[in-house]
């Protein structure tokens, strides 16, 4: 509270005056948030009734961009929303976990009709699609994605990467499958080890596989070197003393996740592929990233909300792949390849990279296999019948 008080030029007695306590400050950026989430989704879900609705895609992309306002604004309560919220109030609790439910559901509408209509695909899970669509849109809330454009131009661009698809062929599961790129992406993944249980007389391995539980839980900031000693079942002075201090301690828990994803990564775009064909095998990369390493993969989000980051990059160098991703889609362009319509390269590279990832939730939900196909879907082919009008 003495920070937030001398950030905003005030004492921080005059702060309590207002706000009973940390969190009771917090929980009112939450309601407000959630708040504004719902009367996004209200308005429009109100317009789905209008006599003459306005074509689909300009009610996603609309849609997507008042979303997207919406996770700006309130970047600080988004933030909060990646993490569990422990030994707190109730209410800030069930805020933390509370999901966007009321947009979610006008994008479901939006895309049912679209199906309907024959515009979009008729095979899409709308409710996974929907999700999907909704929380990249509430990405460009992470100042590393939108890197101080206009909301609404990122907004745009990931709508219309999840439409279209950036290939301009329709590359099938079959074909993608058989690719160099992913033969190098899937001998990658068969490398990492399997990390869920530490041997018990390793007690180095043992407080650095708690840091990193308590890391994804609660975030770095939040997050105390008692925090971890105390989970970990041992004092603060061994922690210290076998792992150093805390900012030691998380570059040496993401320092092996950067150069795990950074070796695939760079195998795909050297492979003998097309621009569609890497682009699939980094999808499957961080796919399994996500999904075999989802502490590291929180605290990389956390991570990503800098631009540019007040402290060293935790493993994952974004400047280097911002400049692969960037490479790579501007030859696919030269080639014909990829074709879509970006204000910059590197929004469009930032786009794409932030369409890669997919969401844990999904991913639990729907496994790998089938997260790879949506990705698919939502990165290289589209969701869009491209056989139907483009007034649907």
């Amino acid at each position: 509270m003495r920070q937030i008080g001398d950030a905003a030029g005030i004492l921080a007695g005059s702060l309590y005056h207002h706000f009973d306590s940390k969190d009771a400050l917090l929980i009112e950026l939450l309601r407000r948030y959630h708040a504004d989430l719902d009367r996004v989704g209200e308005i429009a879900f109100g317009k789905l009734d209008e006599r003459e609705p306005r074509p689909v895609a300009e009610q996603i992309v609309d849609l997507g961009r008042a979303i997207a306002r919406t996770a700006v604004e309130h970047r600080a309560a988004l933030q909060m929303s990646f993490y569990e919220r422990l030994g707190s109030a109730p209410e800030l609790i069930e805020l933390t976990q509370r999901r966007p439910t009321s947009v979610q559901t006008a994008m479901e509408s939006i895309l049912r009709a679209g199906r309907w209509s024959g515009y979009l695909m008729q095979d899409i899970d709308v409710p996974v699609v929907a999700d999907r669509l909704c929380q990249s849109m509430l990405h460009v809330g992470l100042e590393v994605i939108r890197h101080n454009a206009d909301s609404d131009q990122v907004a745009g661009v990931l709508s219309s990467i999840m439409l279209h698809g950036l290939s301009t062929s329709q590359p099938g599961d079959a074909d993608l499958d058989r690719s160099s790129a992913f033969a190098v992406a899937d001998s990658v993944i068969s490398t990492w080890a399997d990390e869920g249980g530490p041997d018990a007389e390793d007690k180095v391995a043992h407080i650095r596989a708690v840091a990193r539980t308590e890391f994804g839980r609660r975030g770095y900031e939040l997050t105390t070197m008692r925090d971890i000693a105390a989970s970990a079942g041992v004092g603060n002075s061994t922690v210290y003393r076998l792992l150093g201090s805390k900012e030691e301690l998380l570059m040496s828990i993401m320092s092996a996740f950067g150069q795990k994803v950074g070796d695939g990564w760079t195998g795909a775009l050297t492979s003998d592929s097309t621009a569609a064909e890497k682009l699939d095998a980094m999808s499957w990369l961080n796919i399994n990233a996500v999904h075999q390493f989802p502490d590291e993969f929180r605290i990389q989000l956390a991570w990503m909300r800098h631009s540019p980051p007040d402290t060293a990059n935790p493993g994952w160098s974004f400047t280097t792949r911002l400049q692969q991703m960037q490479e790579m889609l501007s030859a696919g362009v030269r080639s014909g390849e990829v074709s879509i319509e970006s204000p910059t390269s590197e929004m469009l590279a930032r786009c794409v990279i932030e369409a890669h990832w997919m969401p844990e939730n999904i991913l639990r939900e729907i496994g790998p296999r089938r997260a790879l196909i949506l990705a698919r879907d939502t990165v290289l082919r589209g969701i869009v019948n491209r056989g139907a009008s483009s007034t649907s």
